[in-house]
């Protein structure tokens, strides 16, 4: 099967799934193995307050925040290697 006529949502998931695992496998070697801390640092890209709107009938508060660090950026690289190959 193509890469083209897959469905978007499935890259959509192996892509969150990469970055889940990879932050996961950062977080475990940063702290099982010293020489391995650089590991675990993350950068935080996203709003560091959630944004609120405020109508005056409802109030909607807006928030997103993502945390990276270097096995999640390979796991996303993997991830997509994976949904190109099968």
């Amino acid at each position: 099967m193509k890469a083209g006529s897959r469905n978007v949502g499935i890259l959509i998931f192996f892509i969150f799934l990469g970055l889940l695992l990879g932050s996961l496998a950062g977080e475990i070697l940063g702290d099982k193995f010293g020489s391995l801390k650089f590991l675990k640092t993350s950068y935080s890209i996203g709003t560091p307050t959630p944004v609120a709107l405020d109508l005056k009938v409802f109030l909607l508060t807006i928030g997103m925040s993502i945390k990276i660090n270097i096995l999640s950026i390979i796991g996303v690289i993997l991830a997509i290697i994976l949904y190109k190959r099968y």
